[in-house]
């Protein structure tokens, strides 16, 4: 099947409805390299540096200047997370570029640090999906390229660093996963997961000082526990008071975990929770809650390593992923993609989508960070959880 044949199937399989979820999605709220008179590879013109501005470069081009690179080196992208295994087959498929996705598994920490330890190596990863505190380290340390897709404009602009060295990619609220075969009741705020029947029960996935869901997860606690988006401290006072009890446990989350009963109730992203239920539809009863205080919602952000061995294949990659095939794509794993509110005005979310979300009024209240809050709270993070919570 040829790639236009390929796309066409696509779009038939998700031919829009006219369900919208404006209202939800009101909630969450250049410079470039020309490409005339340019040297040629194998025919094909190319910039003396790779554009920072998708406008700039017609998607041919860039396809074809990805093509002759020929690999894409992706990092911590499980497959079954925001539907990545789907999008990756896909971008593969469609362009014809082979994908090695190293450490599926690996913090946003990690991201960052392999961009810096493998400077000038093979392994070096070309793109990057990391979490807002991450993103805004990564700027800080030079270690991302500068690059404003062509769908720049129509991403939100609280999800975008305005010099453009990251954007946000889907964004998603902590909820409560619950194994119901294995837990009587499901908890439904913060103050229930302190219920004696659950200790050595309750884990997050990761480490909040490497982790961006464990981050937002001791964010969540914080406001339901007399915190705000400028202190942080309450969530940390949470969970080394849920540590203390024995119901917190320091597992890290993951569907190995789940699937064994290790970790019958987590603290995730909702779209990850759901994507359990699907995973594990018919070998246990996996239940999903949005607490009801402290609705905290974040983003993840893409960015494309300094350091790139194929930065043509780097920034497609960013081209297909802000997309409305790649954005339809993120919403099938149940995340809201960043284009969100750009699909639902031009009518091309289709309704079967739309429906598997959870209701609206779940994230009536959700509150999302700023960048300086952000920053502010990591650096209490790093300084308090270890003695505070491990000890």
């Amino acid at each position: 099947m040829s790639d236009f044949d390929h796309e066409q199937e696509l779009e038939r399989e998700l031919s829009p409805g006219s369900l919208s979820r404006g209202d939800l999605l009101r909630r969450a709220g250049a410079a470039g390299v020309g490409l005339g008179a340019l040297p040629l590879l194998g025919g094909v013109a190319f910039a003396a540096a790779p554009p920072t501005d998708g406008n700039k470069i017609t998607l041919a081009q860039l396809t074809a200047l990805a093509k002759k690179e020929g690999r894409l080196n992706t990092i911590a992208l499980p497959p079954d997370w925001a539907n990545y295994g789907e999008i990756m087959k896909t971008f593969s498929k469609k362009y014809g570029i082979p994908i090695t996705n190293a450490s599926p598994n690996a913090s946003s920490a990690d991201e960052n640090q392999a961009v810096k330890s493998n400077k000038g190596s093979s392994k070096q990863p070309d793109v990057l999906d990391v979490g807002p505190p991450f993103a805004i380290a990564g700027k800080q340390d030079k270690i991302y390229a500068k690059y404003r897709n062509s769908q720049w404009a129509t991403v939100p602009a609280n999800m975008k660093d305005p010099d453009g060295f990251w954007v946000g990619d889907y964004w998603g609220v902590i909820a409560f996963g619950i194994n119901a075969s294995l837990i009587r009741s499901t908890p439904k705020s913060w103050a229930d997961l302190k219920d004696s029947s659950l200790k050595g029960r309750v884990a997050m996935n990761g480490d909040p000082r490497t982790s961006g869901s464990a981050f937002a997860g001791v964010f969540s606690a914080a406001l339901a526990n007399g915190g705000s988006l400028d202190n942080i401290m309450p969530g940390i006072q949470y969970f080394a008071d849920l540590k203390k009890s024995g119901n917190f446990i320091t597992v890290d989350a993951t569907p190995a975990t789940v699937a064994n009963g290790q970790t019958p109730v987590t603290i995730d992203w909702d779209y990850l929770q759901l994507s359990y239920g699907i995973e594990f539809k018919g070998k246990l009863d996996w239940k999903v809650s949005v607490p009801s205080s402290g609705v905290f919602g974040n983003f993840y952000c893409q960015a494309i390593s300094a350091f790139s061995k194929h930065p043509y294949a780097a920034r497609l990659w960013q081209e297909f992923c802000y997309s409305d095939q790649g954005q339809l794509l993120w919403l099938k794993g149940f995340t809201h993609p960043a284009r969100f509110q750009d699909l639902v005005k031009r009518g091309k979310i289709p309704a079967s989508l739309l429906s598997k979300l959870p209701p609206a009024q779940n994230y009536k209240s959700v509150k999302f960070p700023n960048a300086a809050q952000t920053d502010k709270a990591k650096a209490v993070v790093q300084e308090n959880w270890q003695p505070m919570v491990l000890g």
